[in-house]
């Protein structure tokens, strides 16, 4: 079972979500059950990936792709989401040498990040671990302790959205029921230069 909710696959979808489908199509029409179960309301499906491209993929952004998917993943982890975490794994595989990816990937997985990345990145985690966790919890000194590990306002504002994303996504999933059944892990947009290029290689 991909979902608990009814999906329209590739082969059935008509109209508007046709269309939608074949500008996220990855390999061989692949679409990743994260997206698929939108399909019922295409609408949310063009805001899903509008938002994932813009926060992940685009080429605007300034910390590096990498550490996106690193906070990405430590956040799916605090909400316990199988999927998500599996899916943007196998994505920072593709982005890192296999021993960098594995060590990152352990360390998430055990909550020891800060040992393997610079003070700036291990800020950013603690501020995400806050917002994931604690969200009241937050005020303006954790602004100023990430512009004292080194991030300026433009890359706090990247942080959050990155954070605030994979709440979005990681309750999509927990919330719907959707498995990686019949998904290939790890595709994602990857023109970063053109934000509306969904295409998933």
């Amino acid at each position: 079972m991909r979902s608990w909710i009814e999906l329209v696959f590739p082969a059935e979808s008509r109209g508007r979500l046709k269309k939608i489908y074949e500008r996220i199509a990855g390999p061989k029409g692949a679409i990743d059950n994260i997206l698929m179960v939108h399909s019922l309301r295409p609408h949310t499906l063009e805001g899903h990936m509008a938002l994932y491209k813009s926060v992940l993929h685009h080429s605007r952004n300034t910390l590096p792709h990498w550490f996106l998917e690193v906070v990405g993943i430590y956040v799916s982890h605090l909400n316990r989401c199988d999927y998500c975490v599996r899916h943007h794994s196998e994505g920072l595989r593709r982005l890192l040498d296999d021993e960098r990816a594995e060590e990152l990937l352990r360390a998430l997985e055990s909550d020891t990040a800060s040992s393997v990345l610079s003070g700036r990145e291990s800020a950013a985690l603690d501020y995400a671990r806050v917002l994931t966790l604690q969200a009241d919890q937050i005020d303006d000194t954790f602004i100023a302790a990430l512009r004292e590990a080194g991030l300026d306002d433009g890359e706090i504002l990247e942080l959050n959205q990155v954070v605030s994303y994979f709440a979005y996504a990681n309750r999509t999933v927990l919330g719907l029921g959707v498995t990686t059944e019949g998904d290939t892990l790890g595709l994602s947009p990857s023109d970063a230069s053109d934000p509306d290029n969904w295409h998933h290689h």
